[in-house]
């Protein structure tokens, strides 16, 4: 084993055993835990890299095709990776717990059908994260997270504690997992996550933000709350830091002023962690030569342009363009889709107040567990109502609701032993497709604009939606159910759906939407439109990094109008950041 190279940042030369890189979508988690992981490999480290990410993309930036074993990565010695796949996770489980199962085989079918769910995904993706928390890190030096946006990471990171809670004094039930031995057996397992997860000596929690106020906001959140989970030891990681060289480049000098002033002003629960800062890159972060430049400048790679490429932004029309033609009706669902970090937010909200500013009724709503709607709209207007679909709010009033129904009968203790089985933590995936369910059918008599998750997150929930139409179906076989309509068939039907998938004008959430978009069509589910945010096409810039970063946006827009999208819209970068309901009526008009 080698030193590791005194002009690395500490996030590096100071690597704990265990690192878990998470923020908000779209900050470079995955750019620095790659990174980080390739540094640790190239100093004679044994590294193993791993995706909790359901929407996944490490495959594209190392150059290496993965799978849900590790799989030693081209071109880095030492290092391996994988990605944690969700459905095969989810089958493994099923088949681990039906083979410790006895009794007939209709009970073996209807304890399949209950292990069928977006909650079985959940705990089988967690088990195998356990596993390789235990066992993963007794065979290589260094273990890395590359996790999925904050919300489904603070979940996942919440559950050793959630199910070692619940299976303590719980000896029944967990009936949306099948027979309750099945959780038992890992209780230890959960423990010992607890314990690995809590050891500040051998796990850190590095905290990924973009010189950007509501990414830093979202760090101090994530903070806040793993600190409520026990899990101190973090560190912040300032990703895309830029510094103007052109004094008489008024785009370039707005574009340093705007991230110096949010990190001026961060989060005073931000300022006392260890700090690391990387400049932004003129480069886009895909394969090895650019994610071994990440912490040494830009001299190995290529694309160096000082001039402003070609535009073709221009014959793209704009935002209020789509939200004329969405205008045209009077009910229905718009569903904002994308990686995170690309401004789905910004872009559901806008679409939300353009209608409301053209007289339809439209109400606003998200299904993201770190949603910031109140945040962008900062106000209210005529014909916009706003709703969150908060999680742990919709637990509590599912809870409530069965209890009030399957429990009113029961006797005390029956009622004693639902309300335990309730306190499961996949309650909780089971009560936000209940409340997201209600909101597709608020739109048979409405507009309802639905800002979503992160694409993995959203990809869950079509998961239980696509696992509750296949129930109904089942239910219904034998009678006529020619009038059953499930919320998958009304995502289906283009008439009544409108899916709207946001994008930067970079490689990877332009891929990402495109596998999205693969996703959903396998579905049958037809994305209506694409919208290409904040692009600095049109700037008039001469900066020399955002020159260059801007050939690489050309490739991207050329790339999305060739082949990807039918109706694409386009949103220039904003001198000054949308937030409020008058900027975001004027990004709209």
């Amino acid at each position: 084993m080698t030193d590791l190279r005194g002009d690395l940042p500490a996030l590096v030369s100071q690597a704990s055993r265990v690192l878990f890189f998470t923020g908000k979508g779209g900050v470079g988690k995955t750019t620095l835990a790659c990174a980080v992981a390739i540094a640790l490999a190239d100093s004679g480290r044994s590294v193993l890299l791993v995706s909790t990410d359901p929407a996944s993309n490490l495959d594209e930036m190392l150059g290496t095709p993965l799978a849900a074993s590790a799989r030693a990565v081209n071109g880095v010695p030492r290092l391996s990776a994988l990605n944690i796949d969700p459905e095969q996770a989810a089958d493994a489980y099923r088949e681990r717990v039906l083979a410790r199962m006895s009794g007939d085989e209709g009970q073996r079918a209807l304890v399949r059908e209950q292990l069928s769910g977006a909650c079985t995904t959940e705990i089988a993706a967690f088990d195998e994260f356990v596993a390789l928390l235990g066992t993963a890190t007794r065979d290589y030096d260094h273990v890395v997270f590359d996790t999925a946006p904050s919300g489904h990471t603070l979940r996942l990171l919440s559950l050793p504690r959630a199910w070692s809670d619940f299976l303590l004094d719980n000896d029944r039930g967990a009936s949306c997992l099948g027979p309750h031995s099945g959780l038992k057996m890992q209780e230890l397992s959960f423990r010992a996550a607890l314990d690995a997860l809590g050891d500040a000596a051998h796990t850190t929690f590095v905290l990924v933000a973009r010189p950007d106020a509501s990414a830093l906001r979202e760090a101090a959140r994530t903070r806040d709350e793993l600190r409520a989970l026990g899990l101190v030891n973090q560190r912040l990681a300032v990703n895309g830091v830029f510094t103007a060289q052109d004094g008489s480049d008024g785009v370039a000098q707005r574009f340093a002023a705007l991230g110096a002033e949010a990190l001026t002003h961060m989060p005073a629960s931000l300022r006392d962690l260890p700090q690391d800062r990387i400049p932004l890159r003129t480069f886009d972060m895909v394969g090895l030569a650019a994610l071994r430049a990440v912490f040494h400048g830009q001299a190995q790679c290529k694309d160096q342009n000082r001039t402003p490429p070609p535009s073709l932004a221009g014959g793209l029309p704009p935002l209020a363009a789509l939200i004329d033609e969405l205008a045209a009706d009077e009910r229905g669902l718009i569903m904002v889709m994308g990686k995170g970090g690309v401004g789905k937010t910004t872009i559901a909200a806008a679409v939300a107040v353009g209608l409301a500013a053209r007289g339809v009724a439209v109400h606003l709503s998200t299904t993201d567990p770190a949603a910031h709607l109140t945040d962008a709209l900062a106000g209210e207007m005529a014909n916009l109502s706003v709703q969150r679909i908060d999680p742990r709010a919709e637990t509590e009033k599912y809870i409530d609701k069965i209890m009030a129904t399957r429990g009113k009968t029961l006797d005390e203790p029956s009622r004693a032993l639902l309300l335990e089985d309730l306190r499961s933590p996949c309650t909780e995936e089971v009560a936000v497709f209940h409340a997201f369910a209600h909101t597709v059918a608020m739109a048979r008599n409405a507009v309802v604009v639905l800002d979503t998750a992160p694409t993995g997150h959203s990809l869950l929930l079509l998961d239980a939606t696509g696992a509750y139409h296949r129930q109904m179906m089942h239910s219904f076989a034998d009678v006529n159910a020619a009038h059953v309509v499930t919320p998958l068939m009304r995502l289906q039907d283009s008439a009544f759906t409108k899916i709207i998938l946001v994008t930067l004008p970079e490689v990877t959430p332009v891929s990402e939407a495109a596998a999205l978009q693969d996703d959903l069509r396998r579905a049958h589910i037809e994305p209506y439109a694409w919208v290409i945010n904040r692009s600095l096409l049109e700037s008039g810039t001469r900066d020399p990094v955002l020159c260059a970063r801007m050939a690489g946006e050309a490739r991207q827009v050329e790339r999305v109008t060739h082949g990807l999208a039918q109706r694409i819209y386009l949103l220039p970068w904003q001198g000054t950041p949308p937030v409020g309901v008058a900027a975001l009526r004027a990004l709209s008009l």
